[in-house]
């Protein structure tokens, strides 16, 4: 009764367009052109803490708890589904003892049985029943997708937030050191200004660059102590002090992969979203099944054999023994358009899912898309953005000498100070979002869910 299924062509092109090794090296133990979804995140990422942290989220997150014992429960619904195909056979005892009176006699009268049998088994002559497992068959296959996609978010949410943190840490770190070269110029501006060589007005400038880093210090403290907040949510632990030292800083994080030249668009389809977005559609395929079905008699069987006696003594004696068989049928005449309507919506439903699927692959195309042009440009940007940051040291070191030899004016030291202590905040925000995209381009190309690949 259900339509045979046939999966929706994709709606998208039917490649990515990308530039060869668009991601640098290959990390530790990777092969190239290897597919990111058969790649244990393990063989991603190679950060010693960040496994760590990983390992911990994927044991302790409690959202993640939910959504195994959310598929668990899906798995109980099928099996439930499934054991309806079979007829369900209970055995039954029962005893009576009854007293009355019929005219001026008094009687007394005792029933015993004992049975096997089933009861109201229907026939699947239609395949109702069978539709129905299927359905709840792909609902659970769903849910396994589902789990694993959260399985490839969590990790993914893992690495952003340590990469946040350590971006933050190191931003905490550079505005120390800054406060440092400020507190240092406004010590001798202060000097020079008590001496009548430097004005009041360069002694204001130098306190509100002072200032500016201080309120830096408080955010970054701020963030990095939230940061760990995050951390410890997502993994669902305290975490030691000895295992945070383990970290090292943003630069020495090792890019993800290889990206072959091209990408077929086909490679969406192993992302466990889509696989659930068709499991789903399946489902409601099969769903059409169980209602056509339902236009058709309903048969079912009640049967049973056992015993009886008006005595207990001589319940097992021969002659005792007694059976019953009784077929049913149910044949629909009028039912006032209902299962007309049952039917139609289990075809928008259909429809309905179809558009789900659809609507989740071309999400999924735009989402590998902005990733893999991401990526291009934040190499590019990143190499301007390190050749800025050489160039404004270049410019502090000549500043300052200048400065400390009267040549130039304060203004122009205070300038190199605030443009060296930009460019390197620009660097490593730059540098995080480079690496960001990387973890994102893992998740949305169907990272793999597994802790190893298969024969590393």
């Amino acid at each position: 009764m259900a339509p045979e299924y046939q999966r929706p062509p994709l709606p998208v092109a039917d490649s990515f367009q990308v530039q060869e090794d668009l991601l640098g090296k290959p990390a530790e133990g990777m092969q190239h052109g290897k597919k990111v979804s058969e790649l244990g995140w393990r063989n991603v990422f190679i950060d010693p803490c960040l496994r760590q942290l990983i390992t911990a989220a994927l044991q302790n997150n409690r959202d993640l708890r939910e959504t195994i014992l959310n598929v668990a429960a899906f798995e109980a619904q099928y099996r439930i589904r499934r054991a309806a195909q079979l007829p369900t056979i209970s055995g039954d005892g029962f005893a009576r003892k009854q007293s009355g009176l019929s005219g001026d006699s008094h009687f007394t009268s005792e029933t015993y049985s004992l049975a096997v049998g089933t009861t109201a088994y229907e026939l699947d002559l239609y395949g109702r029943i069978r539709n129905l497992k299927d359905q709840a068959l792909e609902q659970y296959l769903a849910r396994q997708e589902t789990r694993k996609s959260a399985t490839i978010g969590l990790v993914a949410n893992v690495a952003v937030s340590y990469l946040t943190w350590l971006t933050d840490r190191e931003l905490l770190l550079i505005s120390e050191d800054t406060r440092k070269i400020e507190e240092e110029s406004y010590s001798l501006i202060q000097q020079r200004a008590q001496a009548g060589i430097s004005s009041d007005l360069d002694l204001a400038q130098a306190r509100t660059s002072l200032e500016a880093v201080k309120a830096n210090l408080a955010l970054y403290r701020r963030q990095v102590a939230q940061d760990l907040h995050l951390l410890t949510l997502l993994t669902g632990i305290s975490l030691p002090e000895s295992l945070l030292r383990q970290a090292g800083s943003l630069d020495d994080q090792t890019p993800l992969a290889v990206i072959p030249s091209t990408l077929s668009s086909t490679i969406l389809l192993e992302r466990p979203d889509i696989m659930a977005a068709e499991h789903e559609l399946k489902g409601a395929n099969a769903n059409i099944g169980a209602a056509r079905a339902a236009f058709f008699p309903t048969v079912s069987l009640t049967a049973n054999a056992g015993v009886i006696s008006s005595d207990l003594a001589d319940l097992f004696d021969g002659g005792s023994g007694s059976w019953l068989f009784s077929p049913a049928i149910n044949l629909p005449i009028f039912t006032a358009g209902r299962l007309s309507a049952d039917l139609d919506v289990a075809k928008v439903n259909r429809d309905i899912f179809i558009a789900r699927y659809e609507n989740a692959i071309q999400t999924a195309f735009r989402e590998v898309s902005d990733a893999l042009v991401a990526n291009t440009t934040y190499q590019d940007q990143l190499l301007a953005q390190k050749a800025n940051l050489t160039a404004n040291e270049e410019y502090y070191t000549l500043a300052r000498d200048r400065y400390q030899q009267g040549v130039d004016s304060f203004l122009i030291l205070l300038d190199a100070q605030r443009s060296l202590y930009s460019s390197r905040q620009n660097y490593l925000v730059l540098r995080f979002a480079q690496l960001a995209n990387q973890v994102n381009l893992y998740k949305v190309l169907g990272g793999g869910w597994k802790e190893q690949a298969e024969g590393s």
